[in-house]
């Protein structure tokens, strides 16, 4: 477990490292932070590949280093920046909605039962129920997000989609105040929602195979890389 936990130390710190990027590059307004910022998140991306040294994946860093630092002397790297709050979140979204349709396990059911050490259709009835309108729930939180992203990625002032377009909304919101949502805030309330249904599941089922909060997170943990990179297949 602790090897694992070193090997993921590059990824967290690479995933850590974006948002407060995108903010500061948002706060900035200039194209050299945004493509620094873009630049984490194309690392972030290729992180695995990149410590297994392969090739190709080294390629890629490279031919997308060259490119954002050409853009960064355009106001594209800003633009780009609009994107990935509402396609990262929108694509956990799908990920949690597509795991509903059978023959698929909901993915929150799968974790459950991993951590019970059991089969997905072996968990008590209700259990599996609360597992099963969690993962619903999850999946309408995300895509709330999502949308609200995409909104004030369109309406934002001055570097948004509409304004870049020359078109005039009736509603407008700052650069600033569309980048501490989709850059920051969006993680408070996922964190939010995570540990308020915690608590909830905590009353609801009472004798679960963890003794506290920080222990049910080493647990998960504990499931290993191998069950975390399966369970999105």
């Amino acid at each position: 477990m602790a090897t694992a936990i070193v090997r993921a130390i590059p990824a967290i710190a690479l995933a850590v490292a974006y948002p407060l990027l995108a903010h500061w590059a948002t706060h900035d307004g200039g194209g050299v932070p945004a493509a620094i910022a873009m630049a984490d998140l194309v690392a972030l991306c290729l992180v695995a590949p990149l410590m297994q040294g392969q090739g190709w994946a080294w390629g890629v860093l490279v031919v997308s280093g060259a490119a954002l630092a050409w853009l960064a002397q355009t106001p594209y790297p800003q633009m780009l920046l609009l994107a990935p709050p509402m396609l990262f979140v929108g694509f956990v979204a799908w990920m949690f909605w597509r795991s509903l349709r059978p023959p698929r396990e909901p993915l929150i059911t799968r974790i459950v039962a991993a951590m019970e050490g059991c089969e997905p259709a072996t968990l008590p009835a209700p259990l599996y129920r609360y597992s099963r309108k969690l993962t619903a729930a999850w999946a309408y939180v995300m895509a709330a997000l999502a949308v609200a992203n995409g909104v004030l990625a369109l309406i934002a002032v001055p570097d948004g989609v509409l304004a870049r377009l020359g078109v005039a909304s009736p509603v407008t919101i700052g650069q600033e105040a569309w980048s501490l949502f989709a850059n920051l805030l969006n993680y408070g309330i996922v964190g939010g929602f995570f540990v308020g249904e915690y608590m909830l599941r905590r009353w609801l089922f009472p004798h679960r195979p963890y003794r506290h909060f920080f222990d049910f997170l080493r647990q998960m943990a504990a499931l290993g890389p191998r069950f975390w990179r399966g369970l999105f297949d």
